[in-house]
């Protein structure tokens, strides 16, 4: 059994701060909020990486941005503009071994990489 910190989330064995969900998906706002506005989309569905998914999972990995749209639209930030980011591996950032988009807005967000 996969037990992430989101696999727990989603099976309602760990507290999160729940902004919206469906059969498919939780947004929580994120405990380390790097703009006003910081929300994880995550599947239920686990997966380690996005390059570990299949053709299978393209209704949902659409279905992912969609979610994003809704919780732009209810924390506000669909008008002004917000940032959608996947961290992918140690490289990119990635600390939650589970697939996730992070919404980020509330403000201007400057540039999307620092040299």
């Amino acid at each position: 059994m996969i037990s992430d910190i989101f696999c727990k989330i989603v099976q309602k064995e760990l507290p999160a701060e729940i902004v919206y969900e469906d059969e498919e998906f939780l947004v929580i706002k994120d405990i380390h909020p790097q703009a006003p506005v910081h929300l994880l989309v995550v599947p239920k569905k686990h997966f380690d990486q996005i390059h570990a998914a299949s053709h299978e999972d393209l209704d949902l990995l659409g279905k992912m941005v969609l979610v994003a749209g809704k919780a732009a639209k209810l924390a506000g930030t669909e008008e002004k503009g917000y940032r959608l980011i996947i961290n992918q591996g140690q490289d990119g950032g990635q600390l939650v071994p589970h697939l996730h988009l992070h919404l980020l807005g509330g403000k201007a967000l400057g540039p999307k990489i620092i040299r």
